[in-house]
């Protein structure tokens, strides 16, 4: 099967395209002019020079392609310009599954984000089912995402053969710019947090999460939507999971969300506004963590053979990565 594969040289692509060369795919894999290559070192398959800013641009790249799997995406909790992560996110992959249409391309599998759905601040398990709208979506990345997704959905609604994957917080190795999720193990190795929220996350071994999409290929429905899930843990679950890893502390002083609203809100002026660098909290993230990203899988787990698996190998596997790259001691 030959595929075209959109976000190969982020954290999630990266894993995603060694899953599908193992799978013996062909692969084409878009990258920008900017884009640093170091994560598709060892990964067979010929690259395209283009940009979801410019859908001119990826037209040739599809051309007798079997599947598209759209990967790419802007995830950033704080940015100076919204209006690009929307370019990005939402009109680029509606143009980007016009031209699949347009190109004849059979099967697409569309990577977007557990941050779609509606959480509660209680800790209920939600799923792919749990009511939700463009109002329940806290910050520009959940809206654009949000809306992204509804332009797959539409597709599919229309015919196209779409298939929708949910990851929730992946972790693993190669998180180089880090993500958000990353950026937690970061901090937390740079003894850089003295203190954490009552909030949660459901972590994914980022390997199944790339797994995942080889399966939805074949296994999944159009139209339907995928949480590709792990292990439901609060923060301060993950927190002393790195410490027994690592050996340095976690943190035992619980702060009130009112505090750490105060902290992000200043953080954004001084660092972000000021300095013109990314805050180290935004008040996008204390908003989302008032509610405990807890989601069910089993979805994934009946329709395409999903498994899910234990996280701390994964947690293992980013702390060594993080070490041996420099990011931390």
């Amino acid at each position: 099967m030959k595929i075209f594969l959109t976000g190969a040289t982020g954290f999630v692509g990266h894993h995603v395209a060694k899953a599908l060369a193992a799978d013996g795919a062909e692969l084409r894999l878009l990258v920008r002019k900017t884009s640093n290559l170091k994560n598709l070192e060892g990964i067979a398959g010929e690259t395209h020079v283009g940009d979801l800013a410019d859908p001119e641009s990826i037209r040739p790249a599809l051309a007798n392609i079997d599947a598209l799997v759209h990967v790419a995406a802007d995830y950033r909790l704080w940015i100076p310009d919204p209006a690009a992560m929307y370019k990005s996110n939402v009109d680029g992959t509606r143009e980007l599954l016009r031209l699949a249409r347009e190109a004849g391309v059979k099967r697409v599998v569309y990577t977007s984000s557990v941050a779609t759905m509606h959480f509660r601040t209680d800790g209920i398990v939600i799923n792919e089912d749990t009511p939700v709208s463009l109002a329940d979506m806290v910050g520009h990345y959940k809206r654009s995402k949000f809306l992204a997704e509804q332009e797959a959905i539409k597709a599919a609604q229309a015919g196209q053969q779409v298939i929708i994957v949910n990851p929730t917080s992946p972790i693993g190795s190669n998180d180089a710019k880090p993500t958000p999720t990353g950026r937690i193990f970061v901090d937390f190795l740079n003894h850089k947090f003295p203190a954490y929220m009552d909030t949660g996350l459901n972590l994914v071994d980022v390997s199944e999460v790339a797994r995942a999409h080889v399966l939805a290929l074949t296994k999944g429905t159009p139209g339907r939507r995928y949480i590709l899930g792990g292990e439901n843990l609060t923060l301060k679950q993950i927190l002393d999971k790195m410490s027994a890893i690592t050996g340095i502390p976690s943190p035992t002083v619980k702060i009130p969300f009112a505090v750490a609203a105060t902290y992000a809100f200043f953080e954004e002026i001084i660092t972000g506004k000021i300095r013109g660098e990314a805050p180290r909290a935004t008040l996008e993230e204390v908003r989302m963590g008032r509610k405990k990203m807890f989601a069910s899988s089993a979805r994934a787990q009946q329709e395409l053979g999903f498994r899910i698996a234990p996280v701390y190998p994964a947690m293992r596997a980013a702390i060594e990565w993080f070490r041996a790259h420099g990011y931390a001691p």
